[in-house]
């Protein structure tokens, strides 16, 4: 008996997305890079000329009989797993029937971390091996997830809407036009081919309700109408364990477990696109207007001991958008994908209150507001987004493509208050402009791949407010300023066998601060209009492969990597006001290493574990008068450093009949201690710790009718623990979640 396995390995290149791109700008680049462009091509041509060893010519047989054919096809998440940048990729399909939040799956996959401050809606922090906040940019199908609005999140984003999610981790393609340093998530949404609609409904602990509606409908003639809605709500009223209150028994704070009385929370997003396909002058255009609102009460400071009792913030943003995509624009080879969008953000903080609370709901009068400690305030915040982005494609032959990307990012910021008189109004505006250029080239049918590019950021901003001068530096930065940087890199893939290959990346890339750094939050955090780019050097070198045995599948891969940044911007807390700051440090090294293993058992037993360390500290030794920094060589803080996780699904099919399916899943996620802040300030062994974690979590999820109908159980800390997280903010209990989906298809 013969059998054959047949490996489909499709080779193609991503649809590109970028817009119009000035004579001048082009010609200004190079000139400036081109002793940079000369070596990266001399370092490609070195690298086509390496010999290959060990290739084996096959020969096939005129006449070959085959009793048994088993065909092996890669979906897109293994394919971008096994390209030559080092990413995650994971496929939300399998998951959609349970997960609530898209969070939940991303928290899971190796060398990520999501830290969040509380429950539903709690603002969150992801980091990427070692760098974590406004470093790491977050993308919708290649477009700025900012454009749907300020307030939309990977927490809040319709779970049926996605179809994989990408983690670029330190290098990131040029096609995602953008200027993050940490790595970048994109979200690739669904698009099928056939009308269909998706509803679920869900319904949790602590007053938690989801409802999500996805579909579409083909009106005939190629052209398409995809209608999406998402909302959710909770009270986020779970028990806050061994808080300080006030006994009037023992006139003395005691620790006891009170309930959180002022966290609502409230989002909805609704989109409606149209699109047309298929035509003469375009293979896709579309247009597309979304409405995001959100309203959220504001239950503490950056500091668990501050308690806000009515202070509250809420956002709505309007977004209008076009996207063009043609194969063979103007000439053969050539593909194109341009996009633009503008979008009405408007987000209001209401902080009018002269009160202390405390963990009972009581409070004392005070003569200053709860978030700021200063006068009342109802300050508004307008800040319209224009982006314009244009990606080239250029097939020069098979196997090489030359891509041309440019984007344009314009964020205005109108700031006014309405009860605070003394607060002067002003309209920042903050704009960027990338330019990238890359080479990519595929060898030996698909083995081998490399990609070579070069970044150029222009960065402009123009600084008109005034107030706290002393805590935010807009004295000495009014008015405004341009800057330039560069950056460049180059990623590699070459298969040595079938079960074993390597890659390796580099990138010296550049970040320049957002308008939430720069310019603050208007509820929690300070502007700083004198924070400069982060610059790094960022490296890679990972091995990986599939090893298969009959009905086992088992893929490994294992990555190390380095970060050498300067002028970091870290987050700071004020312990006396509860509010935050982004500064400047002048330069953090980061080293890791990491490892994931994944088993398949006849698409019946499936289990994933990983593992990662990431070292990242302060390497200043020196500050600007001479002396000897305190925080020279310790943990940068508030950043988990080692943690793992192991995750296992198994299916039981044909239970009451032949379409059904259920999934019984668990999860174990541990995350070893870390400092809060940094270590070298105080005694150490006073120092504030945010403790150890280990979260269980269960889940069912049971389909049938050919997935038409499907209900599933969650269960989260199943052992109830007590979890802090990001700034030693404590997340929820032990929390049980139902969900229901009606696919229509």
């Amino acid at each position: 008996m013969n059998a054959q396995i047949i490996n489909l390995n499709n080779i193609g290149c991503r649809d590109c997305s970028t817009i119009w791109l000035c004579d001048m700008a082009a010609m200004r680049i190079w000139e400036m890079n081109s002793k940079i462009l000369v070596f990266l091509l001399l370092t490609l041509l070195v690298l086509v000329s390496v010999p290959m060893a060990g290739q084996r010519n096959s020969h096939l047989r005129d006449t070959v009989t085959l009793d048994k054919v088993t065909v092996i096809g890669k979906s897109k998440a293994q394919k971008l797993r096994e390209g030559n940048l080092s990413v995650n990729a994971v496929d939300i399909r399998s998951f959609v029937n349970s997960i609530n939040n898209l969070n939940t799956v991303i928290d899971r996959t190796v060398g990520v971390k999501v830290r969040e401050e509380g429950g539903v809606g709690s603002d969150f922090d992801l980091s990427i091996n070692g760098m974590a906040g406004n470093s790491v940019r977050y993308f919708l199908d290649g477009v700025p997830l900012d454009t749907k609005g300020s307030s939309v999140s990977l927490a809040n984003l319709p779970v049926s809407l996605i179809d994989h999610v990408e983690i670029y981790k330190g290098v990131v393609p040029t096609w995602l036009s953008s200027d993050a340093l940490g790595g970048a998530v994109n979200i690739v949404t669904n698009r099928k081919h056939a009308n269909y609609l998706d509803v679920s409904y869900g319904i949790g602990s602590f007053h938690t309700h989801k409802a999500d509606l996805n579909g579409q409908v083909a009106v005939g003639n190629g052209f398409v109408v995809r209608p999406t809605l998402g909302v959710n709500y909770s009270k986020n009223d779970y028990m806050m364990k061994e808080v300080e209150v006030w006994d009037e028994d023992s006139r003395k704070f005691v620790s006891t477990n009170r309930r959180r009385f002022h966290d609502d929370y409230f989002s909805l997003i609704a989109q409606v696109e149209a699109e047309v396909t298929g035509k003469s002058w375009a293979d896709a255009f579309s247009v597309a207007a979304s409405y995001a609102r959100m309203d959220k009460d504001v239950q503490t400071g950056s500091l668990q001991s501050k308690v806000v009792g009515m202070a509250g913030r809420e956002s709505d943003a309007w977004s209008i958008s076009a996207q063009y995509q043609k194969h063979q624009f103007l000439t053969r080879n050539l593909n194109a994908n341009i996009s633009l969008s503008h979008t009405w953000d408007h987000s209001l903080t209401v902080d009018t209150a002269y009160r202390k609370y405390d963990w009972n709901g009581d409070y004392i009068a005070s003569s200053s507001n709860e978030i700021t400690s200063r006068g009342r305030s109802i300050r508004h915040y307008k800040r319209p987004l224009t982006i314009a982005r244009a990606d080239f494609g250029y097939l020069l032959a098979e196997g090489h493509l030359l891509n041309l990307t440019y984007s344009l990012n314009r964020t205005g910021n109108d700031r006014y208050d309405e009860v605070d008189r003394d607060f002067v109004p002003s309209n920042d505006v903050l704009a960027k402009h990338i330019l990238g250029l890359s080479y990519n080239q595929t060898f030996l049918g698909g083995r081998m791949s490399n990609t070579l590019f070069l970044k150029d950021y222009l960065n402009h901003l123009t600084i008109e407010q005034t107030d706290i001068q002393s805590v935010t530096g807009s004295k000495d930065m009014q008015g405004a300023s341009t800057s330039n940087h560069l950056g460049y890199g180059l990623g590699t893939k070459f298969q040595i066998i079938e079960p074993i290959a390597v890659k390796a990346s580099y990138e010296n890339s550049v970040r320049l601060p957002l308008a939430r750094e720069l310019l603050g939050n208007g509820t929690t955090i300070y502007a700083n209009v004198t924070l400069k780019p982060e610059e790094s050097h960022n490296a890679n070198l990972g091995l990986f492969g599939t090893l298969r045995n009959g009905e086992h599948t088992l893929s490994y891969e294992v990555n190390g990597f380095l970060r050498q940044v300067d002028n970091y911007i870290q987050a700071t807390v004020s312990e006396k006001e509860g509010m935050m700051q982004y500064v400047n440090v002048p330069a953090v090294h980061i080293k890791g290493a990491e490892t994931e293993l994944r088993y398949n058992w006849k698409q019946k037993l499936s289990v994933v574990a990983n593992l990662s360390w990431q070292d990242a500290r302060d390497r200043q030794k020196y500050k600007s008068d001479g002396k000897q920094s305190v925080t020279y060589n310790n943990h940068v803080p508030n950043r988990p450093w080692f943690f793992g996780g192991f995750d296992a699904h198994y299916t039981l099919r044909h239970l009451a009949s032949q379409s059904d399916r259920l999934v019984l899943g668990a999860g174990y996620q541990w995350v070893h201690w870390f400092f809060l802040s940094w270590e070298g300030y105080g005694a150490l062994d006073t120092k504030a710790r945010i403790p150890e974690k280990n979260v269980v979590d269960v889940s069912a999820a049971y389909s049938w009718h050919g997935d038409r109908y499907n209900v599933s159980l969650e269960c989260t800390n199943l052992l109830d623990k007590t979890i802090y997280d990001n700034y030693k903010l404590q997340k929820p209990g032990r929390a049980f979640f139902l969900k229901m989906r009606v696919l229509i298809d």
